[in-house]
């Protein structure tokens, strides 16, 4: 086990089973009787639940063959071949030898292991997990016959006769003993924290020697212990009593909870480990969390207690640059209140990453991205890209307001601190040429109150103006992030191209008439009268978003492209496309996703709540065309929505399969294309 948001190799803890160094050479051992079945099985679960594939696996290596990087304070390690190969694994080590590299950290030649590996914590095995574990090394894994690479530490680290005294100050190898004051519930999850789930070494602070601090002051009973560490640039937090048992157990076993998603590596630990275990262990591992007293304080303590209430909206949302940004680049997925989509994206609210006194997870996380991981529960991942291309002061505000918001009064994040962490990460930033307009910028406005209305007028629009939508759509249902994403219907310099002629309409249109098609067709409702105040609202945001456009500028990422009308769409793919790409955020049968109280998250793509046939939208190209470039959300990491990602074929075809189900008729279809050729593709 490792961190709610990191833990896979740590530079800080040294995480895995790294027997480091040259071949691990020893005369005698293996195994030469018949494999013990159950041994081997036991053995091989108790491997999952030490994630020990995580340290020895290289990308894209033979598993268990070692050859990962390990990067220390100290210099670099890679992790060693642990397969029963005889000449570069440790197929010559006896039960002898293998046991007291696990619980004393030294070798078969008799040379001192690192402490990457974490033998203080497998010190705690049992005599029987202990030769169950070697069985399945030896006879469960086939041998590789890999080379280990040599370590490349600095001096004085590199002189492994100080690890003795290493050794001697602060390791125990005294096995687990059951506390009999505990039930027998506690004492299992005791055992598994303490030992093969290793938590302390990511989750567990370090001191001056690099030891976990809980070695000195009282192991698992001290105030230190699993007390947090950040570590890689993330926060592994304190696991003192942090959730439920059943919040613990839900998050282990499918990677999420409604408190949080895992994030960084932690995702991995998931992956090949926990979501594995057994239910009673899982739970076993939550109880004995939930029952430590608490220790150093993770989260902080605000002067005045501020009880977050679900559903609410912060204050400064929409008065302030952080509150703006966040509008901008946060909302679709993390909603206005904080709340999330469950089971989809994590909520802020809760959120320990937001509540923690150290914000190193959010710093690394709105850099470099993320991604859900994939489990037995929640086989559909969910990416979120890395922002690393807004400027520092910028993701200093956003990440300030999310604090401000959700975490309990936690300090602002300055931009230095931003800045400390890109020069330490070094995240990739998007180099594409359509420049995202800042809605925190409006603020700076003499008609800041109007063009924040306007922006609100298309974000919430159902909710603001109810008697003009007849449907579950806002305008940023299509015009993504308050029009302001590339190939996502932006507004970037609309209003330089009004008046213009529409083929549709047979006419020359105002910005306003545009607006209003809207209004009768995609939200199936009614006009705004055009002088009205909401109207003029709109219209100056439109204005606001054109700069320094004009009529003749061809603008990058207007509008929301093409796809090639040749491709002749399969309906049939198109369903199997929408059930596994559409359908958690759009509803099985395109009801849409709804919150608790029955607002809707994300629209209905058919039915008497979505989108009339005379919308842009019901139309197989033109969705397809939308699909191709903006659908779905959180597939992967490309700014600023992961949005995107289905071929060509696929677009198409599941455009033709929701495009072309039952929805409402628009009575004023008659009056379509009255001089021009109407598309294939109108449904009328």
């Amino acid at each position: 086990m490792r961190s709610i948001d990191t833990g896979r190799p740590s530079s800080r803890l040294f995480a895995g089973l790294v027997l480091t160094g040259a071949a691990l050479l020893a005369s005698g051992g293996g195994l030469a009787q018949a494999p013990d079945t159950a041994a081997v099985e036991r053995g091989r679960y108790l491997a999952r639940a030490g994630d020990c594939v995580a340290c020895h696996t290289a990308d894209k290596g033979a598993e268990m063959a070692g050859g990962r990087s390990l990067e220390t304070p100290f210099g670099k390690l890679y992790s060693t071949n642990i397969t029963p190969d005889r000449e570069t694994g440790i197929g010559k080590y006896s039960f002898e030898q293998f046991d007291r590299a696990m619980r004393k950290g030294v070798a078969a030649d008799g040379h001192n292991l690192y402490p990457a590996m974490p033998y203080p914590s497998y010190a705690r095995l049992t005599a029987e997990d202990m030769r169950a574990l070697y069985a399945y090394l030896m006879q469960g894994l086939a041998p590789v016959r890999q080379a280990n690479k040599p370590s490349d530490m600095r001096w004085p680290f590199n002189q492994r006769w100080g690890l003795s005294l290493w050794n001697w100050a602060f390791l125990d190898a005294t096995p687990f003993t059951p506390d009999a004051k505990k039930d027998p519930v506690w004492n299992r999850g005791a055992y598994l924290v303490q030992g093969l789930g290793h938590c302390g070494a990511c989750h567990t602070p370090r001191g001056l020697a690099f030891q976990e601090k809980a070695m000195g002051d009282g192991g698992p009973k001290g105030r230190h212990f699993l007390a947090g560490e950040t570590v890689e640039h993330w926060r592994a937090l304190s696991l003192r009593g942090l959730w439920t048992v059943e919040d613990t157990t839900l998050f282990l076993k499918t990677g999420q909870n409604r408190f949080a998603a895992a994030s960084g590596n932690m995702a991995e630990v998931i992956l090949h480990s926990t979501q594995h275990l057994k239910d009673e262990d899982l739970a076993a591992i939550a109880t004995y969390l939930k029952a430590l007293p608490p220790g150093e304080s993770e989260l902080p303590a605000p002067a005045v207690p501020r009880k977050v209430v679900a559903g609410t909206l912060p204050e400064k949302l929409y008065s302030s640059r952080g509150g703006l940004g966040y509008v901008q680049f946060c909302v679709d997925c993390h909603r206005q209140d904080g709340s999330g989509v469950p089971k989809v994206f994590p909520p802020l609210a809760g959120n320990p990453a937001v509540l923690a006194r150290d914000p190193a997870t959010l710093l690394h996380i709105v850099l470099t991205g993320g991604r859900t991981v994939t489990t037995a529960a929640h086989p559909r991942a969910f990416a979120m890209p890395g922002f690393a291309r807004l400027k520092d002061a910028e993701l200093a505000e956003i990440l300030s307001f999310v604090r401000a918001s959700w975490g309990s009064g936690g300090a602002p994040v300055s931009a230095d601190q931003v800045r400390q962490m890109r020069a330490a990460l070094d995240p990739k930033v998007d180099t594409s040429a359509f420049e995202t307009p800042r809605l925190a910028d409006m603020l700076g406005s003499p008609k800041a109150q109007q063009l924040v209305r306007g922006m609100r007028l298309h974000l919430e629009t159902r909710d603001l103006l109810p008697q003009h939508v007849g449907n579950a759509l806002n305008c940023t249902s299509c015009h993504l992030n308050a029009g302001t994403v590339a190939d996502g219907s932006p507004f970037v310099g609309v209003s330089a191209f009004f008046p213009s002629y529409a083929p549709r309409a047979g006419r020359v249109i105002t910005l306003e008439d545009r607006i209003n098609g809207c209004f009768k067709r995609s939200m199936n409702g009614k006009p705004l009268p055009p002088d009205s105040p909401d109207m003029k609202a709109m219209v100056a945001y439109f204005d606001w978003m054109k700069r320094e456009t004009r009529p003749d500028d061809k603008v990058p990422g207007r509008g929301v492209g093409k796809i090639d009308r040749n491709i002749q769409p399969n309906p049939e793919n198109g369903r199997k496309v929408y059930a596994d790409q559409c359908a958690v955020c759009h509803g099985k049968d395109g009801e849409g996703l709804r919150q608790a109280d029955g607002r809707y998250v994300y629209p209905p793509l058919w039915g008497d709540a979505s989108f009339n046939i005379g919308a842009g939208m019901a139309r197989t190209y033109t969705a397809a065309a939308f699909v191709k470039r903006n659908m779905p959300i959180g597939f992967h990491g490309s700014f600023p929505l992961g949005q995107g990602g289905l071929s060509d074929q696929e677009a198409v075809d599941v455009a033709e399969y929701f495009s072309h189900q039952p929805r409402p008729d628009f009575p004023e279809k008659v009056k379509d294309w009255p001089k021009d050729k109407k598309p294939a593709d109108a449904r009328y």
